[in-house]
């Protein structure tokens, strides 16, 4: 903005003020002209006021006169431009305070807004004698001084002063000059030493000197003085404007303040077509949809009112000859002229479509990890296949999707490996879960909704069948019978390259449809799921079998024993754990004994099952050759210790006497007790391998555990087992248990076998129902082992239902024999045994009065069979032999074997018994006629 001393219409105009405060005089204004400015002349004398508007008029009269003249021409463009700038805006005059200049503001973009060019006039005698507010803003000199100043002599430098003073005489004699001046600006009068700055203030100044003339007709001069140093800042800020409009990768804009384009750069031109110049005067509305722009269209007038800026402002929309839906960021801030009045809006705008598509990506990324980081901490949880499907959809609905069923395999469900139809996707296959975000949706998978749990199968056109078929998602679009999904994703479980299922997701109308990074998703979390319920199926598939075999290799149905009354539990481990190596057995010994047996094999699942069978078979057989109990539990743990060796019991033996490391995972251990009882004696003898003590309830009595010494577990080796016999009385109440019904990781073991003993408290109720109200009392679903209960009420056998005689060592005691046995028989009413009885008993008595010792021993048992017994003192044991034609005798033990159910001798403390078994004669049993038997012998 240019600026020369001009006529006010105030009092407070500057240079008024400062020619009265020069002269020591008042000033008054005189009034001019409003459209284009007159030249204040400076009165130089003190005199009236209107000497100095008279000096004034003719001034400007004289200069206005010499329009033919270049600097004639000058003055009036100087004097136009601060006549411009003299008179401010209507209403601005009363904001400003007394004392402060008013500026005519110039049209947006004017260079006199940025230049602020200063003024001052020299006088005929080469002073100073007019000094505009620039020029004391420029120079730092105030109005007081500088008047009457010799301009020469203030302000340039002392080497330059005689070069200076020629121009200013050839100034006085009417030659204009342009140039550049360095100035400095002298120390003020009186200055203090806040003001020391101004005494050493250099600076260059651009001064255009303009010869003219007083009202005197003396020659005088007009100077323009423009700082160079604001020069070279326009001279930056204009190459900056050139960088930002030209050079810029970003759009920029500069919008008026009707809100229309002003200026657009080439870059903003490039994106929406056509030259820089076709954008201007285009408000927003050409280039955003109508909603975007109204909403920008807001935002632009705030910030035109308020002068707040805009930071990342994010704007929607399209350009010409694309479809695309682009995203740009905008900032904005207001712009102001030199002389700070708003004149429009900044615009600057980044293209970050690209960087929003990063973020959605970026985005879904991270929400698919948090959906496979939450399906891997909630699937496989658990180990049963309907479980682990739910959890599947607990994932991802509604997370994922707003419906999804599973779909598993029949056949694989029921424990085949290979379902008839899988190749074609055509198997049967069973719905396992459901879940649905959406009530009463219709699901693309079918025309009829499949319950969960029902068998079904798919079209072998459908895509279900399909994805079946080749292990490949499939992408199945929505019908047009207007239900709720959009689109459905049915993907095959696969686990180790085997198809065990269908996974369909489905999303409803108004949701994202699928797209090929949730096609990927679905795969990986339907692969995840297939692994876990693989897994589960395995596992029950192996839990199955372990439980099969278990069950075979426990006695079947309820068994019965002679002089006992049985009753017996056996509770699997749960689906969540192995099956245990638990087992109890019910074995018949000879002489209406009976063998009872419980044990446990350490260790879970099949191993343990396969030992428990193992061991169980060595039991029985061990039983069987009528062995005293210390002498079964010896033999047995020979046999454990043999079963994790591959030699055998021998190799085993022959290691055990090597040191080495023992390897644990090899070593099968067991504890067992195992009890034989007479039922005619009803003693009860016990031995015991590291397993729990049994527990004895007499009638009347509370419940006890016997105290027999427990051994070391069978497999350990190395110490033997003790025997305790027990004589039981009537009616008396035997449990042998597993720890499994005792203990758990909630109830020591102490606690359980106390609540145990407190749990048989009625031992007369039927044994059935005492059987169930200990594991009712108990806490038996622990489900963290098994649990085997064996229990026995003692029913001796009555005397009538035992003959016992005692035979000298005598040939006649054959025929005595013969004779106690046919009375005891009719006294029994079993005539149809006689004659085999007399012929059996006959033999045994032979060979005792023959191949014996001692005394002889004749018993006769009666119970669900007939046993008869021939004691002797002889420890020599009777050995079967196929006898020849030619031989007279060795035919007496096969006779025994022919008629009767079963045979065989036995070791006793004083000697042998030697026994055979007749069956009851009940209608069903068809006996063998004896002279039949004897004749099958030749």
């Amino acid at each position: 903005m240019s600026e020369i001393p001009a006529k006010a219409t105030e009092s407070e105009d500057p240079s008024g003020g400062a020619r009265a405060d020069a002269a020591g005089d008042d000033a008054r204004a005189v009034p001019g002209a409003t459209g284009d400015a007159s030249v204040e002349g400076a009165a130089h004398d003190a005199g009236a006021a209107h000497e100095a508007q008279a000096a004034h008029e003719a001034a400007a009269h004289d200069t206005r006169a010499a329009h033919d003249t270049r600097a004639a021409h000058d003055t009036r463009a100087a004097r136009d431009a601060a006549a411009h700038d003299a008179v401010g805006p209507a209403g601005d005059g009363p904001d400003e305070a007394p004392g402060d200049p008013m500026w005519q503001s110039s049209p947006p973009g004017s260079v006199y807004d940025y230049i602020k060019a200063a003024s001052f006039s020299i006088g005929a005698d080469g002073l100073v004698d007019q000094w505009s507010l620039r020029a004391e803003q420029i120079f730092g000199i105030p109005a007081e001084r500088a008047v009457g100043m010799d301009p020469v002599e203030a302000f340039v430098p002392a080497d330059r002063r005689e070069s200076g003073q020629r121009k200013m005489a050839e100034i006085l004699d009417g030659r204009e000059w342009t140039g550049l001046v360095p100035f400095r600006t002298p120390a003020p009068e009186g200055a203090d030493e806040d003001a020391g700055d101004l005494a050493t203030r250099e600076g260059l100044a651009e001064v255009y000197v303009m010869p003219t003339t007083n009202e005197h007709g003396e020659r005088a001069a007009v100077c323009i003085v423009v700082d160079v140093r604001t020069l070279r800042t326009m001279e930056t800020d204009l190459a900056a404007s050139q960088a930002i409009f030209g050079q810029s990768p970003f759009g920029f804009l500069l919008i008026d303040t009707d809100l229309q384009v002003r200026r657009a750069n080439q870059r903003f031109a490039s994106i929406f077509g056509g030259t820089v110049d076709d954008h201007r005067g285009k408000g927003v509305h050409d280039y955003l949809p109508r909603a975007e722009a109204e909403r920008v269209t807001a935002v632009l007038r705030r910030v035109l009112e308020t002068g707040d800026s805009i930071t990342d402002m994010h704007v929607t929309g399209q350009v010409p000859g694309s479809d695309e839906r682009r995203h740009w960021s905008i900032n904005l801030y207001r712009v102001h002229s030199g002389s700070g009045r708003p004149i429009g809006i900044a615009w600057l705008g980044t293209d970050i479509t690209s960087r929003r598509a990063a973020a959605r990506e970026a985005a879904a990324a991270r929400r698919n990890l948090a959906l496979l980081n939450e399906a891997g901490a909630r699937i496989g949880n658990s180990l049963d296949l309907e479980t682990t499907a739910r959890e599947l959809l607990d994932v991802v609905v509604p997370g994922f999707c707003d419906l999804a069923t599973v779909d598993l395999y029949q056949g694989l469900l029921v424990g085949d490996e290979t379902p008839p139809g899988l190749a074609d996707g055509s198997a049967e296959l069973r719905r396992v879960a459901f879940a649905s975000a959406v009530s009463d949706a219709p699901f693309a998978g079918g025309p009829v909704p499949v319950a969960v749990g029902a068998v079904h199968h798919y079209p072998f056109n459908s895509p279900c069948a399909d994805a079946l078929r080749t292990a490949r998602p499939q992408h199945i679009p929505a019908d047009d019978g207007g239900g709720l999904i959009q689109s459905t994703l049915a993907v095959p479980m696969v686990a180790h390259d085997t198809v065990v299922g269908l996974a369909q997701f489905s999303r409803t109308k108004g949701s994202e449809p699928f797209g090929e990074r949730d096609r990927a998703l679905a795969v990986e979390l339907a692969a995840r799921a297939a692994v876990c319920i693989d897994n589960a199926r395995l596992y029950r598939r192996e839990h199955e079998r372990a439980l099969i075999l278990q069950r075979s290799l426990l006695p079947p149905g309820d068994p019965e024993a002679s002089g006992l009354d049985i009753a017996c539990r056996y509770l699997p481990g749960n689906a969540a754990t192995e099956v245990g190596g638990d087992w109890f057995d019910v074995i018949e010994l000879p002489g209406h004994r009976t063998a009872l047996v419980v044990g446990d094999v350490m260790g879970r699942g099949l191993r343990a099952a396969v030992a428990m069978g193992e061991l169980r078979t060595a039991v029985r057989t061990l039983a069987l050759l009528d062995l005293e109990p210390a002498e079964v539990l010896s033999a047995l743990d020979e046999i454990a210790r043999g079963l994790g060796t591959p030699g055998g019991v021998q190799q085993a033996t022959r290691t055990a006497r090597q040191p080495r490391d023992a390897d644990l995972s090899e070593v099968y251990l067991a504890t067992c007790v195992y009890a034989v009882y007479d039922s005619v004696t009803r003693r009860c003898t016990f031995a015991n391998a590291g397993h729990l003590p049994p527990v004895l309830v007499e009638p009347g009595e509370t419940a006890l555990m016997l105290d027999v010494p427990p051994g070391m577990p069978l497999g350990v080796g190395g110490e033997p087992f003790e025997e305790v016999e027990v004589e039981l009385p009537e009616g008396a109440l035997l449990a042998l248990y597993t720890d499994g019904l005792v203990e758990s990781r909630d109830h020591p073991l102490d606690e359980g076998l106390q609540a145990f003993v407190g749990a048989l408290t009625d031992p007369a109720r039927p044994l059935e129902d005492v059987c169930d109200h200990v594991l009712n009392t108990l806490d038996t679903h622990h489900g963290e082992d098994d649990i085997a209960l064996l229990m026995a009420r003692v029913q001796g056998l009555p005397a009538e239902s035992v003959g016992d005689w005692t035979l000298p060592r005598e040939p006649r005691s054959v025929g005595r024999a013969r004779e106690y046995a046919r009375t005891q028989l009719v006294a029994w009413d079993l005539e149809p045994l006689v004659d085999t009885a007399e012929l059996l008993v006959s033999e045994l008595v032979t060979n005792a009065l023959r191949y014996g010792e001692g005394e002889i021993r004749l018993r006769l048992l009666l119970d669900r069979t007939l046993v008869c017994e021939v004691w002797d003192a002889g420890l020599v044991q009777p050995r079967r032999r196929r006898a020849r034609d030619t031989d007279e005798g060795g035919r007496g033990l096969q006779l025994v074997g022919l008629l009767s159910a079963g045979w065989g001798s036995r070791r006793t403390p004083r000697g042998k018994t030697v026994w055979f078994e007749l069956p009851l004669p009940d209608g069903g049993t068809t006996l063998t006629d004896p002279a039949e038997a004897l004749l099958s012998l030749f």
